[in-house]
């Protein structure tokens, strides 16, 4: 019987869709501005994978939204090794669910959350092998956080199941370790990208189902994004009237600089004829702009870039990108060409011809997405990139 630890941070990434750049310590404030959890979604559609294996996995987790419920509703036979108070979980159930799970020899740890669940996960998990004298657990992210910039998480939640899948079904999977990376949220909200390495933790690694660590810096060749914006702002000039969501990013953050408007580096901008007309929107702020554009009769575009080193196009920091944004966008006239992605050849090249990642918690729209994207690199210069539907 394989044993599978689950533990689900409930309200993980609660702070993406409403413009809080990040969870920690934000939740009655993400609820007040009317986010919605998605965490217990995105592990649902991790264990949805293993559905047809029920009779070999038992499922160790802790009571309620922190792993039972979902669970259950898949039909998982479930042993609960921690109760905790599911209305306002916290770091320290994270860590002693962890350890309840280790003292049950689980085979395999598999986690919600972002990178601030990784790292509470990763202390317990390093200090019980240190104890033991013992190589680690193996460990599994399904990435649920605003913010995930370690490499110890699956690029998406049915990646994660796949990886799991394999265990399962005892096949061979290397087993590598994965850093733990964190940022200071406070001057995250802040437009500051400060990241710092808090260990590592070892992961079964399929490298098309496992993320690389997020790359870190700007963008170093300012010509080419001189040339890039150029390219992109002449398009701009040709949509009169029209309404440009501009995402988050430093390529796109230069974009605005060359518009001579001021930039959200993390969040969402809008633009309407060369004017900047609302900053760091939330989801339900931009839903209104999109309603507001279409009883104007004015089309809608959005400018996104990739994160680099990983090359998520969306669930990735940029969550007020939600299904129902995009699905308006593509729904328009133009469908899929109402969307512009600018990204450096460096950048590109960076991937290793590693797909774009459409990772939007909706499987119809990611299918939708996928397949061959024009990339903007330069002025007049595009190259043609695969989006992966997710696996």
């Amino acid at each position: 019987m394989f044993k599978l630890g689950l533990i689900i941070n409930p309200v993980a990434g609660i702070g993406g869709s409403v413009a809080l750049k990040g969870s920690d310590g934000m939740t009655m404030h993400a609820l007040a501005l009317g986010a919605e959890p998605k965490a217990n979604d995105r592990a649902q559609t991790a264990l949805k994978v293993l559905q047809p294996y029920q009779d070999e996995i038992t499922v160790y987790t802790v009571n309620d939204l922190m792993g039972e419920k979902a669970a259950k509703a898949l039909g998982f036979p479930v042993k609960l090794v921690y109760k905790t108070d599911s209305a306002n979980t916290q770091a320290d159930d994270t860590e002693q669910s962890v350890a309840a799970l280790l003292a049950e020899q689980v085979d395999i740890i598999l986690f919600a959350g972002g990178d601030g669940t990784a790292r509470n996960i990763a202390k317990i998990v390093t200090e019980h092998a240190n104890q033991q004298n013992q190589t680690q657990i193996p460990v599994l992210g399904i990435p649920a956080g605003c913010k995930i910039h370690s490499g110890v998480y699956a690029i998406t939640p049915i990646a994660a199941g796949r990886v799991v899948e394999l265990m399962v079904t005892k096949q061979l999977v290397t087993l590598t370790t994965g850093d733990i990376m964190d940022i200071d949220e406070s001057l995250f909200r802040e437009g500051v990208v400060k990241a710092k390495r808090f260990g590592e933790m070892q992961i079964p690694s399929e490298l098309r189902y496992v993320q690389a660590v997020k790359s870190g810096g700007k963008e170093s060749d300012e010509l080419v994004l001189h040339d890039l914006s150029e390219d992109v702002i002449d398009q701009m000039s040709d949509g009169e009237d029209s309404l440009f969501i501009i995402g988050s990013g430093s390529t796109t953050a230069f974009l605005m600089t060359e518009l001579n408007l001021d930039n959200t580096l993390l969040g969402v901008d809008l633009v309407q004829n060369n004017d900047l007309i609302a900053s760091d929107v939330t989801e339900e702020k931009l839903w209104e702009q999109l309603m507001r554009a279409e009883q104007n009769k004015q089309s809608v575009h959005l400018i996104i870039t990739l994160i680099g080193g990983q090359g998520h196009l969306f669930g990735r920091g940029n969550q007020q990108l939600s299904p129902r944004i995009i699905n308006h966008i593509i729904e328009q006239k133009g469908g899929k060409e109402n969307i512009t992605i600018i990204a450096s050849k460096t950048k590109l090249t960076a991937l290793e011809n590693r797909p774009l990642i459409s990772d939007t918690g909706d499987v119809k729209l990611d299918q939708k997405l996928s397949g061959f994207m024009p990339v903007t690199t330069g002025y007049k210069d595009q190259v043609l990139y695969p989006v992966a539907s997710p696996e």
